[in-house]
């Protein structure tokens, strides 16, 4: 018995038209290339994706229903630096004009902002990270 037998190509199709997003489209794309016959070797150098990958997704489509298969499984993240009454403060110090943190400038900088974060805080953020801080929260 090969992988995704017990999946019907028309509960692919159907799923398909009704897919949520791009990457819901692709994994579908992809299940019904490999039940018209597609290896997964041939299905990695068309799609670009990684063999290992494509394995997993099948496997997905063998042991979830459709709509769970082709959804992404929750990723965490790397934690917060900031416990979450800090990571508060830090969004009230954002709107707050730098020169009510004691700087000589009206508007924070990103690399004022990523000091300042250091300083108070004691915690390093990349430049990209606090500039993006700053535009949601400044």
């Amino acid at each position: 018995m090969g992988k995704l037998d017990e999946v019907s190509a028309d509960r692919l199709r159907d799923a398909l038209s009704n897919a949520a997003d791009a990457k819901e489209a692709k994994r579908l794309v992809v299940a019904l290339d490999y039940k018209d016959g597609q290896s997964v070797d041939e299905l990695s150098e068309r799609y670009g994706i990684p063999r290992s990958t494509l394995y997993s997704w099948l496997e997905r489509f063998e042991s979830d229903p459709v709509e769970a298969a082709v959804v992404d499984e929750s990723r965490p993240g790397r934690p917060p630096k900031l416990a979450a009454e800090a990571l508060a403060e830090l969004r009230v110090d954002a709107a707050a004009s730098p020169s009510k943190r004691g700087y000589d400038a009206d508007e924070w900088t990103t690399a004022m902002f990523r000091e300042y974060i250091e300083e108070r805080y004691g915690v390093t953020y990349s430049e990209g990270h606090v500039r993006r801080l700053l535009r949601r929260h400044g």
